[in-house]
């Protein structure tokens, strides 16, 4: 299994801090720097020549799409998955002219990380494993847009989802409501944790959306809805 040297690129500490821990658990990733400016991500990169980036877009010094546009004109070898708060549909196009690997909003969750890192990983064992293309090698390594005429794929759960599982939480947001991981779990009959990794997942794929609640007593609640 291919290791991969990474390098985030985060403004905020305490994201960058919640990014470190989520990068240290997913086997074989060398997580080799931390840059909070676009001047120290430049200058990391120049030095660390990392395979993968965790890159934010919006910096005091900068937009992170800029950094990404200086990597292909320089021809790096090191390949982008934005991680952003930013919804704009500009930002999604400007990031896939741009050649990013991936694109996940914010707020980030564990899972949906692991799932674009392992696939990143396929995707350079791929190449690493090419002795000359063919047709069919370049239309693995491509993404297509499904067509009609193709079989469906089958939807990418990360381990600890099930589809069984996600398709009653999906069943009972969509009667509407905004529902604690404590009330999903007692309705479909499962733990708090487990009714929150399913929804945090749903939120990391941009179906539900999350909310703070801060109630008159004890500590803050998330509470999740269909996104509108």
């Amino acid at each position: 299994m291919t290791t991969i040297r990474l390098l985030i690129v985060e403004d905020d500490p305490k994201i960058a801090e919640i990014q470190r821990r989520f990068v240290e658990r997913v086997e074989q990733v060398e997580l080799c720097g931390i840059a909070h400016t676009l001047a120290d991500a430049r200058d990391l990169i120049d030095v660390l020549e990392p395979e993968l980036i965790l890159l934010d877009v919006y910096f005091p010094d900068g937009n992170g799409l800029d950094l990404l546009r200086e990597l292909r004109a320089r021809d790096r070898r090191s390949d982008v998955i934005l991680i952003t708060a930013a919804k704009e549909v500009e930002t999604l196009r400007s990031a896939l002219r741009g050649g990013v690997f991936d694109y996940i909003l914010k707020p980030l969750v564990f899972e949906r990380l692991q799932e674009a890192i392992n696939r990143y990983r396929e995707h350079l064992d791929k190449l690493l494993a090419l002795n000359k293309l063919a047709q069919k090698e370049v239309d693995a390594l491509l993404p297509r847009a499904t067509t009609d005429t193709e079989p469906s794929v089958p939807e990418r759960l990360p381990k600890g989802v099930d589809s069984l599982t996600l398709d009653k939480i999906r069943g009972v947001v969509a009667t509407g409501g905004h529902w604690s991981a404590e009330e999903m779990g007692a309705e479909i009959g499962a733990s708090r944790t487990t009714a929150r990794r399913y929804l945090e997942f749903l939120v990391g794929i941009g179906e539900l959306c999350a909310e703070v609640n801060y109630g008159s007593v004890g500590r803050p609640e998330r509470r999740y809805c269909l996104k509108a």
